[in-house]
């Protein structure tokens, strides 16, 4: 007995080391992260077999949340249980989390609104999500039905700013999908086993949709504050289909127009977040800062990788047959095609119409997309760039 927790605590600290690590050192976002987990846990170390961790990704791309850190959850969960998937995703995410929320405090000693490298910061987002919305446009809305669900959203999603109308356009893409797509089938005859049982699955599935019932009713009935900060994280976490970038538009609609912090703030902190290993997602621990110090940041991230950690659990044991299902198949390739659609809307507003003011940032724009996409820059190296170049520019 003794011998075998003596190898559970050597396994699980094995797994922070190694994920910490990965966390310092994982820049380039989702699709980056998974190759470093690739070559780190496959090729290296060898936790897995290939397959099965095409299996992971393939499952962590069908579920709404952060895909990258929802296959470290499920690295870990193979290695050593659910101990094992809570040590791997705290090693890699506590480095960006920690990161962001000196930054945030930072930020909250200093007058921020006319900074020239904070507008340097908002331009650097402007070609982040750019490049984000080129690439999955290719890979989500390859036929004209996928790309007239993309229209769909991007218009209701502008027109009615409301988080209502995105959880709404979410839903219907998806039932357009599956009434156009349910047809459609792949041949797949692979197999993935892990070490998690359908009573625990089924526990966490109902917990996961239980906070999405009872956190909005618990936050009108309740003075706390901090309840209504952990439903709108919370609630932001259960509805991204799509990585990182697609929270953006959530976290914005639920934080700046309800006057929890400035515009000017959230954009600072967006690009901020370019510049750190990682999930994206961490830009929640910025948001929470902000707000309530350190201690909003560390409720902000515990309440937005919530529901991805809850989800993963809740549906290894049924991936097997849910992957088969066309029908499933199709309503989600409805979903991710309106995630496009939501990105273009967000990237209009707020973060075109408040950076691109004067032709001249639309040229350094340009710059810095090119220096992505082109040049193939690291994001951090662009975004220390757009720092020095915003400072630049208002001296002129």
């Amino acid at each position: 007995m003794k011998k075998d927790q003596s190898n559970m605590i050597n396994t699980l600290l094995e797994i922070l080391l190694v994920s910490t690590r990965l966390g310092f050192t994982s820049f380039g976002g989702p699709v980056a992260h998974l190759g470093y987990f690739h070559e780190e846990y496959i090729r290296r170390r060898k936790w897995m077999d290939e397959k099965s961790y095409a299996d992971l990704v393939a499952l962590c791309q069908f579920l709404p949340g952060p895909a990258s850190s929802q296959v470290g959850i499920g690295i870990g969960v193979m290695r050593a249980g659910v101990l094992g998937g809570i040590t791997s995703f705290i090693g890699f995410t506590l480095p960006s989390v920690i990161a962001l929320i000196v930054f945030a405090n930072i930020l909250n000693e200093l007058n921020i609104g006319d900074a020239g490298w904070i507008h340097g910061l908002k331009i650097v987002a402007v070609a982040v999500v750019a490049h984000a919305i080129v690439g999955m446009a290719q890979k989500l809305t390859p036929d004209t039905k996928r790309k007239t669900i993309a229209l769909f959203a991007l218009i209701s999603t502008l027109l009615w700013q409301t988080a209502f109308t995105q959880v709404g356009v979410i839903l219907i893409s998806g039932f357009i999908g599956y009434l156009l797509y349910k047809q459609h089938s792949e041949s797949d005859d692979s197999r993935i086993h892990f070490p998690i049982s359908r009573r625990l699955a089924i526990i966490c599935l109902s917990l996961f949709f239980g906070l999405l019932f009872i956190l909005p009713i618990a936050r009108e009935i309740s003075p706390l504050n901090w309840i209504a900060m952990f439903d709108s994280f919370y609630r932001s976490g259960s509805l991204v289909f799509g990585g990182g970038h697609v929270v953006l538009p959530l976290l914005e609609r639920e934080f700046v127009p309800t006057g929890w912090m400035s515009e000017e703030a959230f954009l600072a902190g967006y690009g901020a977040a370019q510049a750190v290993p990682g999930p994206l997602f961490t830009f929640a621990a910025y948001l929470g800062a902000v707000i309530d110090g350190w201690k909003g940041g560390l409720i902000a991230t515990i309440a937005i990788f919530l529901p991805a950690f809850l989800l993963i659990l809740g549906t290894l044991p049924f991936w097997d047959s849910l992957r088969r299902n066309p029908k499933i198949k199709g309503a989600l390739m409805g979903v991710n095609a309106a995630v496009v659609g939501i990105l273009i809307s967000a990237f209009y507003h707020p973060i075109f119409t408040s950076s691109i003011l004067e032709p001249i940032d639309f040229v350094f724009a340009a710059l810095l997309f090119s220096m992505l996409v082109y040049w193939k820059l690291p994001a951090w190296v662009i975004v220390v760039i757009g720092a020095i170049g915003g400072s630049l520019m208002s001296l002129l």
